[in-house]
């Protein structure tokens, strides 16, 4: 049983879709999911710098069109047994899954990008911060203290904090015993009640799509549940923009499941990483470059 995988914000590097224009299927896919947003997706990940494409409005449509056109590539028109993606990657795994259509999937996730960045520019000053190592429960106890949210529970020893700029930066300051404090690059507190504004402009978009049912086993990063009522699905994404990530509980689901191997698409590397610490012993591909497509072919043809 294998595990399609869809990397979440924070994944993207420049130039990263460069080497996939070299695939005609990929470069012709990526240019119809453009079409679906308000943004050039192939022109943003071929040329614009680090800056741009960490803005919340470039990032989020770029990072779901990089995870559906390298997924097509291996995947076809088949659906995996198992999909699942990390905040933002969901969308691509509910299409993937068959939920909404790879347009359906764009359009939404554009809505979405930009109502998440007019919340984080309206509210007070707001961040993120990777809290890595440390006792679990001290982590949590001093997130706590400093009125921060666990926004993503990522397994491993990892855990993403959320909240209030100055207490992030007392996070950084101060950190918890044995562990080490990242401040991301971001532009506010995703994953958190700070995002709420962001949920009714997407509820609306959402109002005009009319999801599937999904046949296979698509996992919820609001809680590692299989979803299968398509209406749930949708109403899942959008509630989960003001929701914490439960990327702990989506790794344990596919031990469950008895899944047997994961792929990563593009641009893959973070949730692979993850599995290594969280799923030990299962084999897995990323997609980095198209160098990896014949290793996940191998995989998927091993597993499927």
């Amino acid at each position: 049983m294998i595990a399609v995988l869809c990397p979440g914000q924070g994944a993207q590097t420049p130039g990263m879709l460069a080497p996939w224009l070299e695939i005609p299927g990929v470069a012709k896919k990526l240019q119809l999911l453009s079409e679906a947003t308000d943004i050039d997706v192939v022109e943003h990940g071929t040329t614009s710098d680090a800056d741009a494409i960490r803005d919340t409005a470039i990032a989020q449509p770029l990072l779901v069109a990089t995870a559906l056109a390298t997924a097509r590539e291996v995947l076809g028109d088949a659906i995996p047994a198992v999909t699942a993606g990390h905040s933002v990657g969901e969308f691509g795994a509910a299409a993937l899954a068959g939920a909404i259509t790879d347009q359906e999937a764009m359009s939404l996730v554009s809505v979405r990008a930009n109502a998440m960045a007019a919340a984080a520019a309206e509210a007070e000053p707001t961040s993120m911060a990777a809290v890595l190592g440390g006792d679990a429960d001290e982590v949590l106890a001093t997130l706590g203290s400093l009125g921060l949210t666990p926004a993503n529970m990522n397994g491993g020893g990892q855990v993403v904090a959320a909240g209030a700029k100055t207490a992030i930066e007392a996070l950084v300051a101060s950190p918890p015993a044995r562990a080490r404090v990242i401040e991301l690059q971001v532009a506010g507190a995703f994953h958190t009640d700070t995002m709420k504004p962001a949920i009714a402009t997407l509820a609306e978009a959402a109002s005009g799509v009319t999801p599937n049912d999904v046949a296979e086993v698509l996992i919820s990063n609001a809680d590692g549940t299989r979803v299968i009522d398509g209406n749930e699905v949708l109403a899942r994404l959008v509630s989960q923009v003001a929701n914490p990530v439960r990327w702990d509980l989506c790794q344990q689901t596919m031990l469950d499941l008895g899944v047997t191997a994961i792929i990563e698409v593009a641009p893959g590397g973070v949730l692979t990483g993850l599995a290594r610490r969280s799923m030990k012993g299962i084999p897995a591909v990323a997609l980095k470059s198209p160098d990896d497509l014949d290793a996940a072919r191998e995989l998927l043809e091993a597993h499927a």
